[in-house]
């Protein structure tokens, strides 16, 4: 048994389940509609996949070699973190006067499963310090003596999957939930805390390279 490759496991399983814009924009979009929600999840795991993909070929060692290029990135990624964030709370500003959600308006903001793709793939995309991530942690779990390529696709899909297993999971229980949270008041309130959540990691994406100028 290859305790290296377990330990990876439990790391990478830790790395992908811990909340953050990806499970926000996950629980969301699965608000919307139980495809919305996989999809977006979907969306996650191909931006992790492009992330790996960077990684295992070296790539993302050039956002660290060129801080300029990091940053450029970096401010991509918040703004657009920050735009799904203000998105979600001026949508809850746009609610029913009598304080039901407007089904329709929600539907046209979140909704659709293109969209929701869209937005999952880029969230995780867009997140600089993914790839900069993978490249410090994949070589740390390739014994010495073994060819490093194959072990570091090997370590890679293993992320990817394990992104696969959890995002759809996250959207099916949200969607199984959905009775509740779709009520107006929580509906308001999930929303309201995810685009409140969108918008503070927006801000501290783009707070790191606007300090460094």
């Amino acid at each position: 048994m290859d305790a290296q490759l377990i330990a990876f496991t439990g790391v990478a399983a830790g790395m992908v389940a811990m909340p953050g814009a990806d499970f926000t924009v996950v629980v969301r979009n699965a608000l919307a509609s139980r495809r919305s929600g996989v999809a977006s999840a979907v969306g996650v795991a191909g931006g992790l996949l492009v992330h790996t993909a960077l990684a295992v070929a070296g790539l993302a060692a050039v956002l660290v070699a060129v801080p300029a290029l990091f940053r450029a990135i970096q401010l991509l990624g918040g703004a657009y973190i920050l735009y799904l964030g203000c998105r979600a709370l001026l949508s809850v500003r746009a609610s029913a006067p009598e304080g039901r959600p407007d089904a329709e308006r929600e539907k046209k903001a979140v909704g659709g499963v293109g969209r929701s793709l869209r937005q999952g793939f880029l969230t995780n995309a867009l997140n600089p310090k993914a790839p900069v991530l993978f490249l410090s942690l994949l070589p740390q779990f390739v014994p010495e003596g073994r060819p490093p390529l194959p072990r570091t696709l090997l370590l890679a899909m293993i992320v990817v999957v394990l992104a696969l297993l959890w995002f759809p999971a996250v959207a099916l229980l949200v969607d199984r939930l959905g009775p509740w949270l779709r009520r107006p008041r929580a509906a308001r309130t999930v929303e309201a805390v995810s685009g409140g959540a969108l918008a503070v990691l927006g801000l501290i994406l783009l707070a790191g390279p606007l300090g460094a100028v």
